[in-house]
């Protein structure tokens, strides 16, 4: 299985068995992942250093207006899709096997974690995993220590309060906060 099969695979949203190829994969590409954070997160390196260690994760070119504080982990990486202008503070989290898609003009607040993937509730079946990707549009900002769940869409221009679990997507220009996150208020948007 070469990465565009695994990442196709993922991308369909189906059922990844413990065990299988597929399962197998995620293994291979994570020694990668781990390899490359370790890079990124073990000594100083100027923005475009960052930038060029981020564009072997993701295995494709981050825009020159890209930034990153480290540290920043994740066990897969190929399958973050970045905008331009997007900024992402130290510490998070992203678990990105079904696809994270992040827009132009993001801030990702620190400790941030965004999660794609869900085990069987099953317990017998709990090896199995399920791939939902997050979906998260322009100019949004998701505050200090958020977590965003699988198969999540937030709106452009919506705020994700410090703190939030967002389990059900959030439309455009609203701030969402708390456990589960809600909506708070809307965003007058003045257009000028």
């Amino acid at each position: 299985m070469d990465i565009n099969n695994f990442l196709e695979q993922l991308n369909r949203g189906t059922v990844v068995e413990g065990g299988s190829e597929v399962h197998m994969m995620m293994h291979t590409i994570s020694q990668e992942a781990l390899k490359l954070t370790a890079e990124l997160n073990g000594s100083y390196h100027p923005p475009e250093e960052i930038r060029e260690i981020f564009s072997r994760l993701a295995g494709k070119p981050v825009d020159d207006t890209f930034g990153l504080f480290p540290p920043f982990s994740t066990d897969c990486g190929k399958n973050i899709h970045v905008g331009k202008n997007v900024f992402i503070n130290s510490g998070c989290r992203f678990q990105d096997q079904g696809g994270i898609f992040i827009g132009d003009g993001v801030l990702i607040g620190p400790n941030v974690v965004l999660a794609t993937l869900n085990h069987d509730i099953n317990p017998q079946k709990r090896g199995d995993m399920y791939p939902a990707p997050i979906r998260i549009g322009n100019n949004v900002w998701i505050g200090a220590q958020a977590t965003v769940l699988p198969g999540i869409t937030i709106g452009d221009g919506a705020i994700v309060a410090a703190g939030a679990v967002v389990t059900k997507d959030v439309p455009a220009n609203v701030i969402a906060g708390g456990v589960p996150a809600k909506i708070i208020k809307k965003i007058e948007v003045n257009q000028k």
